[in-house]
């Protein structure tokens, strides 16, 4: 573990933006208004890092697939401190929240200078499962009949008791067969993968045992963030789905397309990870207004320390 005090002040910064964040687009929730809701979300978690006591760089941005609002790769914030590589999904689930679905939620990692993977944006596989499993139990070389296997086997249950969590995409139609034909259960989820990993590390809370299938890449290193500090295992390769991108990632120093990120690539160094409900779900109650006041329920994790702590802060308007 890295040095507590350090973890103790980022944790505190993430969790002042998640909160702010999440308060600000959960006053659009139902309107079908997804972008609006996701510009709220980046102003107040601009705003909120701006005054920090840090010197942060952000090199997870979202929007770019999309052309949604973002917090862009390279921005500066904070007022200055130890310096800090900045990962954000301000408002993860815009549509989710724009239709008051459940599991929208606000997102950040926060680790020293050079501690997280500059992730190109793009399609990212991954293969994820929660702590207390042997190292090296899952592989994403393998198929994911013998992933689902060896975890039952592990946990002692048998495969059809094992729930895989995977996006409801087109691409991954064949994945699903296996899996069903293996005997797994599956949770489809319209939107949301960095919420879909992180659903892993709390299996008792959420119902969900293993992450399978591609998402986005910068998505991806958030959601290691959190394996990261919960202790679990996850692994990724980069999917580019054309020449750009496969430049793309070369001027990133990604040259090797084929490479397996482990999670000590995905996330190198120490790490805080928080993250505030928008709506209700899985994880979190969403944000509820009463007495001029937002009344958030969020987690902060960090790997400085060991400390993980469930918050729920009131937060006046």
């Amino acid at each position: 573990m890295g040095d507590p005090s350090t973890g103790a002040i980022l944790s505190q910064i993430a969790l002042n933006a998640t909160e702010a964040a999440a308060a600000a687009s959960a006053r659009l929730r139902g309107f079908g208004r997804k972008n609006d809701a996701d510009q709220a979300a980046v102003n107040a978690m601009r705003q909120s890092f701006a005054t920090a006591p840090f010197s942060g760089r952000v090199v997870i941005g979202e929007g770019e697939m999309d052309e949604a609002p973002m917090l862009y790769i390279g921005e500066q914030l904070g007022s200055g401190g130890v310096k800090v590589d900045i990962a954000v999904d301000p408002l993860e689930g815009t549509k989710l929240c724009a239709n008051d679905a459940p599991n929208a939620m606000t997102v950040v990692a926060l680790a020293r200078e050079g501690g997280l993977l500059h992730a190109p944006d793009m399609y990212m596989d991954k293969l994820a499962i929660g702590p207390g499993y042997p190292s090296g139990l899952i592989d994403l070389d393998l198929s994911p009949a013998e992933n689902v296997n060896r975890l039952a086997k592990a946990k002692g249950v048998a495969v059809a008791d094992i729930r895989a969590c995977i996006l409801d995409r087109p691409r991954h139609e064949k994945l699903i067969a296996e899996l069903r034909q293996a005997g797994a259960g599956i949770r489809l989820i319209p939107d949301g993968d960095v919420a879909g990993v992180f659903w892993t590390t709390e299996t008792e809370r959420s119902g969900i045992d293993i992450y399978f299938g591609s998402g986005g890449a910068p998505e991806g290193v958030l959601a290691a963030a959190a394996i990261r500090c919960a202790g679990g295992q996850m692994q990724a390769r980069l999917l580019p789905e054309n020449d750009e991108e496969t430049a793309r990632a070369a001027a990133m120093g990604h040259a090797d397309i084929n490479r397996k990120f482990t999670l000590d690539d995905l996330v190198p160094g120490d790490v805080v990870f928080a993250a505030s409900g928008v709506t209700s779900g899985s994880m979190f109650e969403g944000v509820v207004f009463a007495d001029g006041a937002a009344h958030v329920e969020s987690l902060v994790w960090d790997s400085f320390s060991g400390r993980k702590s469930r918050v729920r802060s009131v937060l006046s308007l």
